[in-house]
C-alpha cells in the first residue's frame, strides 16, 4: 500500500471557515425578489431560487418554506468572463442579472411550471470577494440540499449545440418539458415515474 499523506500537506484554516460562514449568514439575510428581479445591478455572485407553486411533487418544499424562504429549489453562481482561467475581463458586467434572466426564460418555457411561482435572492461579490463565489455556492448546496442541485440533474445545463443533440434528455427536462433546445434532443428518454419517486423520497428527508 502507498504511504499515507503526511499531515504537513493537509491545509486547514479556521479563519477561512469563518469567512465562509460570514458570507453564508449575509446571504441568508438578503432580500427576496421576484424572478427575474426588477432591479438594475451588475457584477458576479451567488443566487438561490425558491418555489411556492402547486406542482404536486414539490408540496413538501412549499410546506417547509411556508413561514419564509429558507430552502431553495436551486442554488447557482454567475462569474465574469475569464474567471476560471484568471483572465477576467472585468466584473462590472451584469453576469448575475443575465443568469437569473436565463433561468426565468427556462422556467417560462416549461409546460408545468409558472414563473410567477418563483422568487430569488442573491449576493453580489466583486473584487477580492469574488474569490468566494465557488466556495459560497458549494457551502449553500451542502447546507441546504436544493433538490435541483442534488437530486434532479439538468436545470443549469446550456444548449449543447447541433452536434450533441443525440444525448439523452436530462432528468429535469423529462420532469419539466418545454425548454426549447431540450425538445431537439434525440437520445433515449428517461423513465419519468422513477424520477418522481426519487424526488419524492429525497424531499421527505428535508
Amino acid at each position: 500500500m502507498p504511504p499515507e499523506i503526511p499531515q504537513a500537506q493537509v491545509f486547514h484554516s479556521p479563519a477561512f471557515l469563518g469567512v465562509i460562514q460570514t458570507a453564508l449568514d449575509f446571504f441568508k439575510e438578503t432580500p427576496v425578489h421576484d424572478l427575474p428581479p426588477n432591479l438594475d445591478f451588475r457584477g458576479p455572485g451567488v443566487y438561490a431560487l425558491y418555489y411556492h407553486g402547486d406542482f404536486p411533487l414539490y408540496s413538501r418544499l412549499v410546506e417547509i418554506n411556508g413561514k419564509g424562504y429558507t430552502h431553495p429549489i436551486y442554488v447557482g453562481k454567475a462569474v465574469p468572463p475569464g474567471w476560471r482561467t484568471n483572465r477576467i475581463q472585468g466584473t462590472n458586467k451584469p453576469v448575475l442579472k443575465q443568469r437569473l434572466r436565463e433561468h426565468s426564460r427556462t422556467i417560462d418555457q416549461c409546460s408545468n411550471l409558472n414563473l410567477e411561482d418563483f422568487k430569488c435572492r442573491f449576493s453580489i461579490l466583486n473584487g477580492i470577494e469574488s474569490d468566494l463565489i465557488g466556495a459560497l455556492e458549494a457551502e449553500l448546496i451542502r447546507h441546504l440540499s436544493p433538490v435541483w442541485n442534488t437530486c434532479l440533474d439538468g436545470f443549469g445545463d446550456h444548449d449543447p449545440g447541433d452536434k450533441r443533440y443525440d444525448g439523452m434528455h436530462t432528468e429535469w427536462d423529462t420532469l419539466h418539458p418545454g425548454r426549447s433546445w431540450a425538445t431537439r434532443m434525440r437520445g433515449e428518454k428517461r423513465e419519468i415515474e422513477s424520477i418522481k419517486r426519487k424526488v419524492t423520497e429525497y424531499l421527505k428527508q428535508l
